[in-house]
């Protein structure tokens, strides 16, 4: 079949041609299907957020509003967002500093989606000869680009707050920038314990040590070489994404809604948009690091290309991927809706006097652990 294909192919363009230029065409078709299905998936998830607080805290919401008798499992409820978001009558501030007011939105969107650019979704398959990637972009410095682009989001937040004119805004933007910036560093320093225990920051490499296994006995995923590094990361992610119980930047009872108090219709719904992405990618790095990434449990990318083939495999591990990722997705949606909000000084102390000793800790007995089996 192989053969049929290569001598098919051979009759309208070289195999050397082909091998040169495929897997570039491939990885721009994946810098904008990524993007397409991220903030298509936007829908569903303002769907399950909806849908969880309606169950979880008996809310009258999608669980129970209906239309003649329907409730349509609540679907109804994000075209309803929608149709308010694109209709409801935009504002701008008298104070506004126009072109920053603008401008904050896209600044906090952009930086969400190219965080994704770096994470492998399915190992490299090779067809007809070709090797196709399944990853934008395979860059050296991985994880590291990763936090820094996605440190870029706090000034779109301080600009919102300041742009508005409005003190408020401005307090509020403050409290976040502290509150994101604090919480970058735990986010940061807790993946050192990971990049000494695989010896790489660069994501794909991760994901294909994380295939094997340590010991001889179970996979060598991050949550089970360092659970203290995961505990400290998806904390630190809630607060990167101002998700509860650190949803201080976007309390309403405490600052007036936040730094995006001035906006209205699209321009908020941009602000809420970066969150779901911020979300989406912060799943992604810890399906990532600490559970295999794409790895199937026992059934790494060699064997799995022998039983299923070089076109199932991808599509096995992408799944893989996917449902791992909806697992935390919806462990977001879950803390929200139980979890209380913290206190502003409760936040911070959490974060300099109980996270971050922890995780240079976490540093410094990693250390000592791969010390002692080095010897």
């Amino acid at each position: 079949m192989e053969t049929d294909l290569r001598l098919i192919i051979k009759d309208y363009i070289s195999l050397e041609t082909l091998a040169t230029y495929f897997p570039v065409l491939v990885k721009i078709v994946l810098a904008v299907v990524f993007p397409v299905v991220i903030m298509t998936s936007i829908v569903v998830m303002v769907w399950m957020e909806r849908r969880g607080a309606a169950f979880i805290q008996d809310r009258p919401g999608p669980n129970r509003s209906n239309i003649m008798g329907f409730t349509f499992w609540g679907l109804l409820h994000p075209f309803n967002d929608a149709i308010k978001f694109l209709t409801k009558e935009a504002f701008t501030p008298s104070k506004a500093r126009l072109f920053f007011y603008y401008a904050a939105p896209i600044i906090v969107l952009i930086p969400a989606l190219l965080t994704f650019a770096v994470i492998p979704v399915a190992a490299p398959t090779e067809i007809l000869g070709i090797k196709i990637p399944f990853q934008v972009a395979t860059l050296d410095a991985g994880l590291l680009y990763i936090l820094a682009i996605s440190s870029l989001g706090v000034y779109g937040v301080v600009i919102a707050g300041w742009a508005s004119g409005n003190k408020f805004s401005l307090l509020g933007a403050v409290r976040s920038a502290s509150q994101m910036l604090s919480y970058e560093v735990v986010l940061g320093i807790s993946l050192v314990s990971l990049f000494m225990i695989y010896s790489d920051v660069e994501p794909s490499r991760i994901v294909e040590k994380q295939g094997e296994l340590a010991f001889g006995l179970v996979p060598a995923w991050g949550i089970l070489l360092s659970p203290l590094a995961f505990l400290l990361f998806i904390a630190a992610s809630y607060a990167e994404t101002n998700r509860n119980p650190f949803d201080l930047p976007e309390g309403d009872s405490e600052i007036v809604a936040g730094y995006h108090l001035e906006y209205g219709g699209m321009k908020f719904s941009m602000f809420m948009m970066a969150e779901y992405i911020s979300m989406v990618t912060m799943s992604a790095i810890v399906v990532t690091m600490f559970f295999g990434g794409y790895q199937i449990p026992f059934l790494p990318t060699a064997s799995l290309s022998r039983l299923a083939g070089p076109v199932f495999a991808p599509l096995l591990q992408i799944c893989a991927f996917t449902f791992k990722m909806a697992f935390f997705i919806w462990l977001y949606i879950w803390v929200r809706w139980t979890l209380p909000r913290f206190r502003y000084d409760q936040v911070m102390k959490l974060c300099y006097l109980n996270m971050f000793p922890l995780a240079i800790f976490n540093i410094f007995i990693t250390a000592l652990i791969l010390l002692l089996i080095a010897k």
